[in-house]
């Protein structure tokens, strides 16, 4: 007999046609789809409400054994959650794509700075902050999103026990981190396309809208983003007692510990990556204090901290890279104008995103309290 709840659950494959004994097609399946979801955005990826078993009865084929369904779910999870991580990326970058060639077409106006009217939108300083802001959440989704997918090859390649049980741990934890935070990070992304747009991105034509709609499943897909948050601090920073999050604290100070002062970008990363690090550090003592004695309270803060990894992740990964890039600059090798654009890039991303970080430690220990305090009926 099944153990109740989702622990009982078993999985199933369920034919379209049956198989007769000798390997050919027999009859078709008692399972059909009885109606297409009609979605906001995605029409080319259809899905459908699905009928088992209305007449004789369908046919399923048990995979693995009985009760282990969801487990061989999570078998899954890890790539799959990157996969809508990567997804959110991929929109983002095309729509960032769309944004900067409309914007450097588009002419409208005297940029405030100075020089002729009629001149491209992208000369306009809140036209650029925009498109920086775009360029620079990218670049850090993009590093996390790769850092990660490593640490998916280590775990399932690296000979060492204790080494792949470490980049099994460290990518346990960052999954759910580059599912939510890119995918909150691309919609947003989508969103700035349009408004670079001005009207014109209202319009359907332009084609920027699809993609606002396209990004917004992807904060729903595989476990909606206050589910992985959720995943994030029960399952992986509270279970262990913040052990393998502190890890990527030590990762990241590692980091920073290698910045150079003298570089104007080094600098930057490296004050509000220590920030953010520090705040960090705060918020995970603070939950695994918390959690076991007032969950609900604890729980109320798990996107604010999903979201202080996110920028910290992604200020950790434009750190290594203007590390590297201020190497190649120095050594006189790679493109100048492709390495000073990263450090810019990753200059701007310290100063307007990755200094937020700090402030979400407010939320984290002094909104959980008040989100439970509402009576249902207050709501």
């Amino acid at each position: 007999m099944a153990q109740p709840g989702t622990r009982g659950l078993s999985l199933f494959i369920v034919p379209k046609f049956l198989i007769n004994p000798d390997g050919s097609l027999g009859r078709r399946n008692d399972v059909r789809p009885v109606s297409l979801e009609h979605k906001i955005g995605i029409h080319a990826s259809p899905t459908c409400v699905m009928a088992f078993g209305e007449d004789e009865g369908a046919i399923g084929y048990l995979v693995g054994e009985e009760n282990c369904g969801i487990e061989y779910m999570f078998v899954m999870m890890n790539n799959a959650r990157l996969g809508v991580g990567l997804q959110g990326l991929a929109i983002a970058e095309r729509a960032y794509q769309q944004a900067v060639g409309f914007a450097k077409e588009r002419v409208q106006g005297r940029p405030v700075q100075g020089g002729n009217s009629g001149a491209a939108i992208i000369n306009h300083p809140d036209v650029r902050r925009m498109l920086l802001s775009m360029k620079s959440q990218i670049e850090a989704m993009r590093g996390l999103c790769y850092e990660v997918a490593a640490d998916l090859d280590r775990a399932n390649r690296l000979e060492d026990d204790a080494e792949r049980a470490a980049a099994q741990s460290m990518l346990d934890l960052m999954i759910p981190v580059v599912k939510a935070w890119c995918t909150d990070t691309g919609l947003a992304i989508t969103s700035t396309n349009i408004q670079v747009h001005g009207g014109m991105g209202f319009m359907e034509e332009t084609g920027a809208g699809q993609y606002y709609r396209d990004a917004r499943i992807t904060t729903i897909y595989e476990g909606t983003n206050g589910v992985q948050a959720m995943d994030l601090l029960g399952r992986k920073v509270v279970r262990d007692g913040g052990e393998t999050a502190r890890r990527f604290l030590n990762d990241v100070r590692a980091t920073v510990s290698k910045l150079d002062p003298q570089v104007p970008a080094q600098a930057s990363l490296a004050k509000h990556l220590g920030a953010g690090v520090a705040a960090l550090e705060a918020a995970i003592t603070w939950l695994v204090k918390t959690f076991p004695a007032d969950p609900g309270s604890a729980s109320a803060g798990a996107a604010a901290l999903l979201e202080m990894m996110g920028l910290v992740g992604g200020g950790w990964m434009l750190a290594r890279g203007g590390l590297e890039a201020s190497r190649q600059l120095a050594n006189g090798s790679g493109e100048a104008a492709f390495l000073e654009g990263k450090l810019t890039t990753a200059h701007y991303f310290a100063e307007t995103h990755l200094s937020r970080a700090p402030a979400l430690l407010d939320p984290i220990i002094g909104g959980g309290a008040l989100v439970m305090a509402l009576d249902e009926a207050q709501f």
